[in-house]
């Protein structure tokens, strides 16, 4: 007896999962020095913004003034560390990942620069056109963001033409980062005059806003906690926000399906359903939003759309499951 509780005490036991953040920072600064540098400039934009939101009591159109640089903060960090982790599996292509790493360090800066100046202005940085200044900083905003969306087209056509051993794997990085490609373009939405201004354009008014978030009601009204997103009309931020994180969503998607025992050919279609279900998501809420409709109040049309999108992925999935395994070899 007290030899076998010797030996069972003696046997292994599983360790527990530690994450260490400093290990994982050594890590990324070792794979792609440019791009940690931007995630950790964000990490500290991070903690100004929430030192920002307990101490600063002003607010600008209806929130608290810190909040836009809170989730800029958040979401740039985000995209930089899992560009990282993407960017790692190009072999060779030194002068393209260099672009797109440097060039990707200095508009996102950039963009959140100006983001914060416009905060410690006391203004939105975003569609303000109230004096040459504002317009000029929206302008540069918008023209960042246009250059961002090549730079990861780029991202996207070096992960296209870069072989990898496993292609639904590889499919789940290269579609994560065309879908986000889509999300990123629908915030282009956003920048267009609305109905009544451009009725009051037209007029020759001149507006110190041109575009919105928001659908149907102005900008700065009720909105879901943290996220703001109207509550009581469309917004066109919740499909910009679903395409953009299908950078992550993908991948993540793509990597568990590594973890289990199907083989390359269910994985690989697996992959693309989760793509066409993920695109067609995120064209549904896009879709809510242009007709003026809050995320969590859907009428019956939606409502009909989303159980059609859900069935149809369910059935994708259910047959890209059972594909014969005589074709589904790794």
């Amino acid at each position: 007896m007290l030899q076998q509780s010797a030996q069972s005490s003696a046997e292994p036991r599983p360790r527990p999962i530690q994450f260490r953040p400093l290990a994982a920072l050594q890590r990324a600064y070792a794979t792609n020095r440019t791009l940690t540098l931007l995630g950790v400039l964000m990490l500290v934009a991070l903690a100004a913004s929430i030192l920002g939101l307990l101490f600063d009591p002003r607010t600008i159109t209806g929130v608290p003034a810190w909040l836009k640089p809170f989730k800029f903060a958040v979401s740039i960090s985000l995209y930089a560390f899992t560009l990282i982790w993407i960017l790692s599996f190009v072999q060779g292509r030194r002068f393209w990942l260099r672009l797109v790493s440097g060039a990707t360090l200095v508009i996102l800066l950039g963009e959140m620069v100006l983001v914060i100046t416009q905060v410690l202005r006391g203004t939105t940085s975003h569609f303000n056109r109230a004096t040459p200044f504002d317009t000029a900083m929206f302008s540069a905003m918008g023209m960042m963001i246009s250059a961002l969306w090549v730079i990861q087209l780029i991202a996207a056509l070096l992960l296209i033409f870069q072989r990898l051993p496993d292609r639904a794997f590889a499919w789940s990085l290269r579609l994560g980062l065309l879908l986000a490609l889509v999300g990123a373009a629908l915030g282009f939405l956003m920048t267009t005059p609305s109905a009544a201004q451009l009725a009051q354009l037209q007029a020759g008014a001149h507006l110190s806003v041109i575009g919105a978030h928001s659908v149907g009601v102005p900008d700065g009204g009720p909105g879901l906690p943290i996220t703001g997103w109207s509550s009581t009309g469309g917004d066109l931020r919740i499909s910009h926000f679903i395409g953009l994180h299908a950078l992550q969503i993908l991948p993540l998607l793509g990597l568990l399906l590594t973890r289990t025992q199907l083989g390359t050919r269910r994985r690989l279609a697996l992959v693309w359903v989760g793509a066409a279900s993920y695109l067609s998501l995120t064209a549904l809420v896009a879709w809510q939003a242009l007709r003026g409709q809050p995320l969590l109040a859907p009428d019956a049309t939606t409502l009909m759309l989303a159980a059609a999108w859900l069935g149809a992925t369910l059935l994708a999935a259910a047959l890209a499951w059972r594909l014969p395994e005589s074709l589904n070899r790794p």
